[in-house]
């Protein structure tokens, strides 16, 4: 967090939590009302002072105000970079993960330190080079993807992904079922005795 958004916090501590006009889209773009925020400067500052509560809510601290996030899919989004390290969309670099699950489409979500981080569009290429079936060294072709889509969700499929100097699992989780196995709240609401707008 910023040191002004922090010292605002210790002046006022009680400053209501805004929800329901904060967004991410899949593309990583914050949006405020349903429209993208487009100036750099904003948008650098929701990055810089986005964080995540107890109960897996994702919020920007705007100075003493929490205004938390409806996720469209996920609350990181990958974008591949030039060396072909993958960053998050608020800038981090990804070093780790545990695993990663594919959806019903084949959309695939890492589960890192971080916080689930999805990834897809034209970075999934980056996906498909990196899966291997289980033991074996081999690119997987549409067969193996297709087995591994076919598994039932909440599943590890036969797939493996090679990331960060690991051979990751691969399980299949329906996008329904996403928030709640990786621990993340799509669509935040107030708390019971939560003071809020």
């Amino acid at each position: 967090m910023d040191d002004w958004v922090e010292r605002a916090m210790a002046r006022m501590p009680n400053v209501p939590a805004l929800f329901g006009w904060l967004g991410l889209n899949r593309r990583g773009e914050w949006l405020i009302q349903g429209e993208v925020i487009r100036h750099r400067r904003i948008v650098d500052t929701i990055a810089r002072n986005y964080g995540v509560d107890d109960y897996g809510r994702w919020f920007f601290q705007n100075g003493p105000q929490r205004g938390y996030i409806e996720l469209e899919y996920a609350p990181l989004v990958a974008r591949v970079q030039a060396d072909d390290r993958l960053v998050t969309h608020t800038g981090n670099p990804i070093d780790s993960a545990t695993a990663l699950y594919l959806d019903e489409e084949s959309t695939g979500v890492l589960d890192t330190p971080q916080g689930a981080v999805l990834i897809q569009g034209a970075d999934l290429a980056w996906v498909l080079e990196r899966l291997h079936e289980a033991g074996s060294e081999a690119e997987i072709d549409e067969q193996a993807l297709e087995g591994a889509l076919d598994t039932p969700s909440g599943e590890q499929t036969e797939l493996e992904i090679a990331f960060a100097g690991a051979r990751l699992p691969v399980y299949r989780c329906d996008r329904a079922l996403m928030a709640q196995t990786l621990g993340f709240v799509r669509e935040p609401a107030a708390r019971a005795g939560e003071n809020s707008n």
